[in-house]
């Protein structure tokens, strides 16, 4: 068989934007089928691109053509990945191939061993899952379940997304379980804390709350910053009342980011008392956490009366090379 340009085919393939749908169909049709998983996923994403939906039946075959076989059909599952997204953007609603992708997992050889490259598939057709009408919403959890204790965090990360979106006090509860199971990634807390804020709103303010302890490592540092990007009103007292018990001084600035975060007037005033009244240090990490501010004229101008009455130099410095800054920029 005569070498193929590849690269030139797909390039070929991109020239079907400029034909009627018709006839891009019918080439995409047949490059859907072919044997090169390359060439397969560019025909997926143009389907999707180019909104022909007419070939929902033959992305559903290659899709099931490629998950025979796998590693030999579809290394680094480059056409299932752009199979599902585009099943996805067509608004596909069946769940056949998503529960298929959900659960799919390819492992491939590398040096050193082997490495599965199914985690963004599964992530996505976690996405999707929750989308599709021809399943029951219990056997959707059951499916969520799993992802949620996948081994790639990718599809942690999408299916406490795709829990979110199911909303409900399942929801909640199957989320609130997990930030208490805990995981290796403190990233996901984080992503947790925010899709219960998402979720219950000031009803998750407890909860999160009571992960502010120093002792949790960085759980207590995503939640201390979830509280401030919740921009709720009551994220901000919790925030306040843990910061004087506290020692740590990482934990101690993370604190004073997350308050300043909340934007709340209440907050904003506990730093500007502690500009005034605070020590050396902790005015220096203030300072810090309020120069995310510094295109707000009037905290630039609070925080700089909060700092007119202190006369050491690093405070004066650290003020100008926050906030004056800004004005010369």
């Amino acid at each position: 068989m005569a070498h193929r340009q590849v690269d030139q085919e797909i390039e070929r393939l991109n020239g079907l934007r400029d034909v009627p749908a018709a006839e891009a169909a019918a080439v995409l049709k047949k490059a859907l089928a072919d044997r090169i998983n390359l060439i397969a996923a560019k025909a997926a994403k143009l389907a999707a691109e180019l909104r022909l939906d007419v070939l929902l039946p033959d992305l559903l075959r290659a899709f099931d053509r490629l998950l025979e076989k796998p590693v030999e059909r579809d290394p680094q599952c480059w056409g299932k990945n752009a199979i599902a997204a585009a099943l996805v953007s067509l608004d596909h609603r069946h769940s056949d191939p998503f529960v298929r992708g959900i659960h799919h997992v390819q492992m491939e050889p590398v040096w050193g061993g082997e490495e599965d490259t199914a985690a963004t598939l599964r992530g996505t057709c976690a996405l999707a899952l929750q989308a599709c009408s021809d399943i029951p919403r219990a056997a959707v959890f059951r499916h969520l379940v799993d992802a949620l204790a996948d081994r790639a965090l990718p599809v942690r990360s999408d299916a406490a997304r795709a829990i979110a979106q199911m909303d409900g006090d399942e929801a909640i509860l199957l989320l609130r379980l997990k930030a208490r199971v805990g995981d290796t990634e403190s990233e996901l807390l984080g992503q947790i804390f925010d899709c219960l804020f998402q979720l219950e709103r000031d009803g998750a303010v407890p909860f999160v709350a009571g992960f502010l302890k120093p002792a949790l490592g960085s759980a207590a540092e995503e939640a201390a910053l979830a509280l401030g990007a919740s921009r709720i009103a009551a994220a901000a007292q919790p925030l306040q009342e843990c910061f004087p018990h506290q020692r740590d001084p990482e934990f101690r600035a993370i604190l004073l980011r997350a308050i300043s975060a909340t934007r709340q007037p209440d907050a904003l005033e506990f730093l500007y008392n502690l500009i005034r009244n605070g020590r050396e240090v902790d005015v220096l990490r203030t300072l810090e956490a309020l120069a995310i501010h510094r295109d707000s004229a009037d905290i630039r101008r609070q925080t700089e009366e909060a700092a007119s009455g202190r006369y050491e130099p690093a405070i004066r410095e650290h003020f100008k090379a926050s906030f004056v800054r800004s004005e010369n920029a």
